[in-house]
């Protein structure tokens, strides 16, 4: 069990880093979105080149930060009906939803998508639209996407496998910075106590 939490770890740390850097797409996507709504209005010109690329990004925004999410447990869940179980019972289940829904749904979309990559990159197609950009990147978004999720899926079954047999902590206790909710609930608290002063 301890090389697979190594390889668990080593999953976490490459979603970790993919994600810190898919953040800085938001700002290229926002500075581009920007320039492009200036030009249009100044300038009375557009280029699609650059509205695809905003969707490019917004594409690589989500598809590669999907491991991420899970990595940081953002994702979606069903506490509403886990709660009621033990922690124990609980693991069992999300191990259960990994290894029966993500894994396979994971392979069947690459499995899907990787023709397609294949063929638009061999074609070399390109945007129906005027000026437009090549399409096999963003093709590959997806297959690469959903490898990285089915990466951090596997690391987080081997967290949870070491997690009933004893040898790591509970995995879905989040780890790292705070989120965005609690940083704004210490602010507001913040505030409502220099308020009272």
């Amino acid at each position: 069990m301890s090389s697979l939490l190594q390889l668990s770890r080593a999953i976490d740390r490459l979603s970790e880093f993919v994600g810190r850097n898919v953040a800085w797409l938001v700002l290229a996507a926002v500075l581009i979105s920007a320039v492009n709504a200036i030009v249009r209005k100044a300038f009375d010109t557009s280029s699609n080149a650059f509205l695809e690329i905003q969707w490019y990004l917004f594409a690589a925004i989500f598809l590669l930060a999907g491991g991420y999410t899970m990595l940081r447990q953002e994702h979606v869940r069903i506490d509403v009906i886990l709660s009621r179980f033990t922690r124990r019972t609980q693991v069992k289940v999300e191990i259960f939803g990994l290894v029966v829904f993500v894994l396979p749904f994971v392979f069947a979309v690459i499995d899907l998508v990787w023709p397609l990559v294949r063929t638009a990159y061999v074609s070399g197609e390109m945007s129906s639209n005027a000026g437009g950009l090549i399409r096999w990147p963003v093709y590959a978004l997806v297959p690469l996407g959903f490898t990285l999720l089915g990466l951090q899926t596997l690391s987080e079954i081997i967290k949870r496998a070491a997690y009933l047999g004893g040898q790591a902590g509970d995995p879905a206790i989040k780890t790292g910075s705070k989120s965005a909710e609690e940083e704004l609930a210490e602010a507001i608290r913040a505030q409502a106590e220099g308020a009272k002063r």
